[in-house]
């Protein structure tokens, strides 16, 4: 239980692509992910962030653990946290790890151009 966050009610994080220096270098290692920042409503955010300092000092791995739009159980590494203080309540910034979505290209040749001569 103390290495991962879950949202227990409402709807599915949002991620936002992120381009901050420091973030990025977050992501520093053999393989390539995508950095993204989520934004979540909390009653205990600077426990939440006492707990991932926790894990991370004995090199765990935390993680933010949700349901995804189709209702599916999802978990996404969490590389950094920060909980602020607002006019409307506790906010915990969440910087997570995702896998790189598979991108499809698309090549329109036209078969009638004639611009080549062999």
């Amino acid at each position: 239980m103390e290495d991962k966050i879950t949202i227990i009610e409402g709807p599915p994080p949002e991620f936002e692509t992120i381009d901050d220096g420091w973030a990025l270098g977050l992501n520093e290692g053999p393989f390539s992910y995508d950095m993204a920042l989520t934004r979540l409503r909390t009653f205990n955010g600077p426990a939440l962030v006492e707990r991932c300092h926790r894990t991370w000092r004995k090199h765990g791995l935390m993680s933010l653990h949700y349901r995804n739009e189709m209702g599916f159980e999802e978990q996404v590494p969490i590389v950094a946290a920060r909980s602020i203080e607002t006019e409307e309540g506790q906010v915990l910034y969440l910087w997570v790890r995702l896998q790189p979505e598979e991108t499809e290209f698309e090549m329109d040749i036209d078969e009638d151009d004639d611009d080549f001569e062999f």
